[in-house]
């Protein structure tokens, strides 16, 4: 099962480095997520230059795409060329938005009949486009879901583990990558952050 952290430039960093390396976690278990990307090398919000691993063309083949945030999203959305690049479909993918993602979901036409999550300074631009914006951290409805805040990534890639290979694989995830001393409340915290959003059981 192959993930595309789809990621643009002036992306932020924590969006998608936080879930490709948690989703990247599972790579045993044939759960592997590529930062992918409309050129070879794109520019983070903070300089820092990062060559993809896929290019977009990944995207179709991808059983799973997540659409990270960054400083020109709105450009993106501006832009008919990028969102051609984006042939998604949720009838046979997982499809998930970080922050200012959700954008990009809303002008494809997928956050019309649902909620969604953003971060404070997009959610105004989100809500332009006729979403509501929640006051939570994540929210997913069948196979689309949107996260809020960069660090509610470890929710999205909490999601997609969860959707794949199950609880146990995103419990397991989650304690690897915890705080020494806060384990079980970091693993707690993010399936309820999960189960919460979407109304997944979770044990």
């Amino acid at each position: 099962m192959r993930v595309a952290v789809v990621t643009f430039d002036g992306f932020n960093e924590l969006d998608s480095f936080i879930a490709s390396a948690l989703i990247n976690r599972c790579r045993p278990d044939g759960l592997e997520a590529f930062i992918t990307t409309p050129t070879p090398v794109v520019t983070s919000m903070n300089g820092v230059p990062v060559a993809g691993q896929r290019p977009m063309e990944f995207v179709s083949e991808a059983e799973v795409v997540l659409i990270g945030s960054g400083v020109k999203t709105r450009d993106v959305v501006a832009d008919d060329r990028l969102l051609s690049m984006l042939p998604l479909d949720p009838a046979r993918q997982l499809i998930g938005s970080q922050c200012s993602g959700a954008l990009v979901l809303a002008r494809l036409g997928l956050l019309e009949h649902m909620p969604a999550c953003a971060d404070r300074t997009s959610r105004p631009f989100v809500e332009a486009c006729g979403v509501t914006v929640l006051d939570a951290p994540f929210h997913a409805e069948g196979n689309i879901a949107t996260a809020g805040g960069c660090l509610a990534s470890q929710y999205l890639a909490t999601w997609v583990i969860t959707r794949t290979l199950g609880e146990d694989a995103a419990r397991a995830v989650l304690d690897y990558v915890a705080p020494v001393g806060e384990n079980d409340e970091t693993v707690d915290r993010g399936l309820r952050a999960v189960h919460e959003g979407s109304g997944l059981t979770l044990r």
